[in-house]
């Protein structure tokens, strides 16, 4: 599969900016064929926020909790990590990092020169000055969370007025202070096939914006929320638009790589507590940083057939079986993340390996 226009732009980015990181995404081909991950690390380092949004994945994880939690030093650790196993990019969330006094450290510990960064925000922050400041040291890009056109509407989803002024503020200021932006959206089964989802995606088209869409998903406060899960027409409806438009999602193939579920193998998350998840909406912890290696925690998570072997569906938004058989005994309910070791069982375990993706 050859690389999108998007994705050379990118490639010719690194190589001009970043090329040690350029050098390890080339690497990424022969590292999918040899059984590895080459995961953007999800950084959940800081729960705390401005918004009280209405479908939060991490809505159980904020809140009071006596365990240990991430510092400077922990990412600076786990950076070193990441980078010895040839993983290139970060996304460093929460929570809002720009609510994070320590922000600037974070991006100095994870070291931009080793790795693509990304910034989740809502924009609430981000003026001007700051996506000047973000990209002057080393942010690479901008992840902004808008979920309407329409003010009221969105400022009722993310559950604040003024929310949805202030994000677009935010794409005015991404653009003129030159830091690469992408919009994040969040989409249900309904939303999809509205005529507003499609007049959303055309509007930051136009401006050159591509869309990153995130399926609904029955975790978090939304919980137990199937109505707005997406099922297979649905995805190939998904898929049509993706021809037409900027727009694509976590199943959507890069870098020549149709990865399908990118859970473990092409994504994973680190939560404020160190437990690594398969990826933020799968509330299983993996093991925990700060007891055992980073290498260790990932070739356990590829050893279950959910993570290990290729699927072309998102697990967690799509797959009926995996809501009955996990996610409502062994996750609703408990306090979260709940270990592997209580949700899977040898019987989970990969037997097709997902070198066969490239």
């Amino acid at each position: 599969m050859s690389l999108t226009a998007r994705e050379q732009a990118n490639r010719n980015y690194l190589k001009e900016n970043k090329p040690y990181v350029h050098e390890k995404i080339g690497r990424f081909g022969e590292k999918i064929r040899r059984g590895e991950s080459i995961a953007i690390i999800q950084m959940q380092y800081n729960y705390q926020c401005n918004l009280a949004c209405e479908h939060c994945c991490a809505r159980r994880l904020q809140g009071e909790n006596p365990n240990r939690r991430m510092t400077v030093d922990d990412v600076r650790d786990l950076a070193s990590q990441a980078d010895g196993m040839g993983l290139a990019r970060f996304v460093i969330t929460g929570g809002e990092p720009l609510t994070f006094r320590d922000l600037e450290a974070v991006v100095a510990a994870i070291d931009p020169e080793k790795f693509y960064i990304n910034v989740d925000t809502n924009g609430w922050f981000l003026d001007l000055e700051k996506a000047a400041r973000l990209k002057e040291i080393g942010v690479d890009r901008v992840q902004l969370s808008i979920d309407s056109l329409d003010p009221a509407g969105h400022d009722a989803f993310r559950r604040r007025e003024g929310s949805h002024r202030k994000a677009m503020a935010a794409v005015d200021a991404c653009l003129e202070a030159g830091l690469q932006l992408f919009i994040q959206t969040v989409v249900s089964r309904q939303r999809l096939h509205s005529r507003e989802f499609i007049e959303f995606v055309e509007h930051f088209n136009r401006r050159g914006i591509g869309v990153f869409v995130t399926f609904a998903k029955p975790v978090g406060a939304w919980e137990g929320k199937y109505d707005l899960c997406i099922g297979e027409d649905d995805l190939r409806h998904f898929n049509g638009l993706e021809k037409k438009y900027r727009l694509f999602s976590h199943l959507t193939p890069g870098y020549g790589i149709a990865m399908g579920c990118v859970a473990v193998k092409g994504m994973f998350s680190v939560t404020q507590y160190g437990d690594v998840l398969p990826c933020p909406y799968i509330h299983v912890s993996l093991g925990n940083i700060f007891r055992e290696p980073l290498r260790d925690i990932v070739a356990r998570g590829l050893g279950y057939r959910y993570f290990g072997e290729k699927i072309d569906i998102c697990t967690i938004a799509q797959d009926r079986d995996f809501f009955t058989r996990y996610l409502e005994p062994r996750i609703y309910g408990k306090p979260i993340p709940v270990s592997c070791f209580d949700v899977f069982t040898d019987a989970d375990r990969t037997a097709v390996p997902f070198h066969h993706c490239v």
